[in-house]
Formats: C-alpha cells, sequence, structure tokens
C-alpha cells in the first residue's frame, strides 16, 4: 500500500533499491512504480512484528502474510481483497526474493505461494485441444459458393489473429494487410490500448493461414481492391467485434465437444487462452506481458494460477 510508512532504514533502501532493479531489467515503469509498493506492504508486516532483518526470516512469517493477506478487510470498499490484488502481491514477493538472492542474501525461506483462482477468468479459459476443435472445426465447414468458402476460411484467420497473436477484439479489427509482414512473420499492432505499438512474431502455420487468406480467399470477398483492413465482413467492407464474436460462437456450436459448448467465450477469450497456454509452457511472465501489451506486469500475473493448472493436467 502506498501510504503505508516504513521506519526500517534497510527496508526503505531495498525498496528503492527493488524498484532500480526492476527497471534495470526492463520492466515498465508501471511495474517498476507498483511492485515496490506490493512489498512494502510485506516490510511494514514484518515491522509490526519487530522482524528488523530479513536474513533471520522464517517460513512462519511466510505463512503468517499469506493469511493476513486472504483475511485482511479491503480499505476501499467492503469485503475482503480481490484475488488479482493478493496474487499482485504474490507476484511482487516472489521477484522480490529473487532481487534478494541476486545481492547475494542467503537462507532465505521458500514462499511457495499459491495463486488464487480467480473463477470468472477461469470460464473464459480453453484448453489447448479445445483450440484444436476450434481450428478443426473451422476447416471442416459446409459451403455453396466460392464466397461462402472464403467466409469459413476467415474463420481460420480470426483463431490466428486472436488466439495465436492475442490481439485484443479492438486491435484484430483495425489490423490492415499492411500490418502483416510475411517474410519476418511479424504483425505490427499500431495502435493497441492506450495508443501503444507493439510487434508480434508468428509461427510458420499462421504464415500459411494468412499467406491463404491475403492472396486467395480475401480476393474472394473484398469488392474495393483498395480496402485494407484484413477480416471483412460477407460485403467486403471492414467487419465489427460483434460480427466476429458471432462467428466465434458459431464455430464453437459446430464442434462435438459439449463442454466447450457449455462456455462463454468471446474474443477476448481466446487472448486469456494464449496467455495462459503460453505461460504454462514456460514463456518468461514478462515476454508474455511484452506478447500481450501489458503495460503492468500485474495485469498479466492473474494467468498465473491458470497456467499452473494447466501444466499440472498436461
Amino acid at each position: 500500500m502506498k501510504t503505508l510508512a516504513l521506519h526500517n532504514t534497510r527496508y526503505v533502501y531495498l525498496e528503492k533499491a527493488f524498484g532500480e532493479w526492476l527497471s534495470t531489467l526492463g520492466y515498465s515503469k508501471m511495474s517498476a512504480y507498483n511492485l515496490p509498493h506490493y512489498v512494502r506492504e510485506f516490510l511494514h508486516f514484518l515491522e509490526e512484528r519487530k522482524i528488523s532483518d530479513l536474513t533471520g526470516l522464517s517460513s512462519k512469517y511466510i505463512r503468517e502474510y499469506y493469511f493476513y493477506l486472504t483475511t485482511r478487510k479491503n480499505y476501499r470498499k467492503e469485503g475482503a481483497l480481490s484475488s488479482g490484488y493478493i496474487n499482485g502481491q504474490f507476484l511482487a514477493l516472489d521477484k522480490f526474493f529473487e532481487f534478494l538472492y541476486h545481492k547475494g542474501m542467503k537462507n532465505l525461506p521458500s514462499l511457495h505461494l499459491k495463486r488464487l483462482q480467480s473463477e470468472n477468468l477461469k470460464k473464459e479459459i480453453l484448453t489447448i485441444d479445445e483450440i484444436k476443435e476450434l481450428y478443426k472445426a473451422s476447416e471442416e465447414q459446409e459451403y455453396m459458393t466460392e464466397k461462402q468458402e472464403a467466409l469459413n476460411y476467415q474463420d481460420k484467420v480470426l483463431l490466428s489473429v486472436y488466439y495465436a497473436c492475442g490481439l485484443r477484439r479492438s486491435e484484430g479489427i483495425a489490423l490492415c494487410i499492411e500490418d502483416i509482414n510475411l517474410d519476418t512473420r511479424i504483425l505490427h499492432v499500431k495502435k493497441g490500448k492506450g495508443g501503444k505499438q507493439r510487434l508480434i512474431p508468428f509461427s510458420p502455420s499462421v504464415k500459411e493461414c494468412f499467406t491463404l487468406w491475403i492472396y486467395e480467399y480475401r480476393m474472394l470477398i473484398a469488392k474495393d481492391k483498395t480496402e485494407s483492413r484484413l477480416l471483412l465482413n460477407r460485403y467486403g467492407k471492414p467487419t465489427t467485434g460483434e460480427l466476429m464474436n458471432k462467428r466465434l460462437a458459431s464455430l464453437i456450436t459446430k464442434t462435438e465437444n459439449p463442454k466447450l459448448k457449455e462456455k462463454h467465450i468471446t474474443l477476448h477469450g481466446l487472448r486469456h487462452s494464449i496467455a495462459t497456454h503460453l505461460l504454462a509452457g514456460g514463456m518468461d511472465i514478462q515476454k508474455v506481458q511484452k506478447f500481450l501489451g501489458h503495460t503492468s506486469l500485474d495485469t498479466t500475473q492473474i494467468y498465473t494460477h491458470l497456467a499452473e493448472e494447466t501444466e499440472s493436467s498436461m
């Protein structure tokens, strides 16, 4: 908490040095600002228990802090702390202990802080097998005309944009052909959230999908050859997020998986899914943060407990 005061000069120094260390490693300004504030609450907790030196820290205080976080009142509104806030605390402590080890501090207790679940988010996550089922369904749709065949193929492009590349709904809709470099396999998001740009690498299979769409199928739909938007409606005009969500919902109904059909999956659910799968596959959380275009690492860390569940079920 930003308003908590630390009286231990050693703790004050560690909090500041931690933020500088994060900045040196290339963490975003937001993360380098927020994570030390999370750690301040932990250090304040230790101060209140007369622990003035981290070298004397034991697992007992880690367990007590876990209980403190999961039971303390939310001072901003009624009820307990959100799982997102608590998970942010856990992430901050993980990084703080990594920093302490880097500084040469030994004999620190193990954290083993299990992330709390977010049930609402969990309902929006697809398994890797379910993603494969969606790709399969996109390839097996029936068609009567070449135009319908092209529109069906665009469903596969939808999956590549929103799952494989992890774009936000608005980013995918705004995507233009010139934003995709097939030679380098790099997708350029020119105006993401907050007006920020980012570059996203994509796989050879996604390259093949984009290539077929741009040079074959899309040409069967686009009436105006000067139209640059990647995703189009049946009239050859730029599509909308609402229409793409409907196409995704329709695609889900074409699968043979009853559990998948019960899930409420949107375009953003595909983005949630790739974030979870990347973390479960071992990608560093900071790289996932950059891939998704998150300003703060705190936002990315909400997927960590889902990734842990995914990894354990593999």
